[in-house]
């Protein structure tokens, strides 16, 4: 599956050092259509001129406080993440929870960082997350399973696993969403790959990836999902340079 990405991945790193203005118009283009796809999957309704215009610190009327804390926050949550792997930080649950505390921050500050004390639903699937009482000793094996087996996968199955175990757990009251996939760019980050973009035109294959492997233990759907998002992030890359 991963022959041609690895291959791709290849050819950029071949070319790097890049050019600083290339990979700074690059980096604004994806950090725009991710904020903006990813925020949009939850509802918000910002389009992504409108996103552009916030993320400038212009206010757009007619649209709600919490839409433009939401871009405004995601764009402090993406800096959060781009420290993290300049700094090779090791991952941790707090980088999750402080992830977290971002993409609420102002919004529900009260729920900011911290795990779910009620039961939520994911609506639309079948899944249903576990309850408040099981939230830490699944976020226990999940931090288990990252430090130990996950370090045999490709960085992308790795990435999409984490994203994937992390939301049926569903840990948070809301954000759960927009932590996952910072979570999936954080990991593929690390590793070298430029992040990339789940597109809201997509939502419909991407929850039902999800659901499946949340139902079945079978994430093929959703690694084959996020492998064909890393390779069309690549692809830009290359044609830029």
């Amino acid at each position: 599956m991963f022959e041609q990405i690895d291959l791709k991945k290849h050819q950029l790193d071949a070319k790097r050092p890049l050019s600083k203005y290339t990979v700074q118009s690059l980096r604004e283009k994806l950090f725009l259509e991710w904020t903006y796809n990813s925020n949009a999957i939850e509802g918000n309704t910002l389009t992504i001129n409108e996103t552009k215009v916030v993320l400038e610190g212009i206010t757009v009327g007619g649209k709600t406080m919490r839409e433009h804390l939401e871009v405004i926050n995601h764009r402090d949550a993406i800096s959060y993440v781009e420290d993290i792997v300049r700094k090779e930080e090791p991952f941790s649950e707090w980088q999750i929870k402080n992830l977290h505390r971002l993409v609420l921050k102002g919004i529900d500050d009260g729920y900011a960082g911290v795990y779910r004390d009620q039961q939520v639903f994911i609506s639309g699937a079948i899944h249903t997350p576990p309850p408040p009482f099981k939230i830490q000793e699944q976020m226990d094996a999940l931090m288990s399973w990252y430090d130990g087996e996950a370090q045999n996968l490709h960085p992308i199955v790795r990435g999409a696993m984490l994203h994937a175990i992390f939301v049926g757990i569903h840990p948070f009251i809301d954000g759960n969403g927009r932590t996952s996939r910072l979570l999936l760019n954080l990991e593929l980050m690390k590793s070298g790959y430029p992040p990339i973009i789940i597109r809201v035109e997509n939502r419909l294959a991407y929850y039902n990836a999800l659901d499946k492997a949340h139902t079945t233990e079978d994430y093929t759907d959703f690694v084959e999902l996020v492998a064909k998002e890393v390779e069309a992030s690549l692809d830009l890359y290359l044609s830029a340079v």
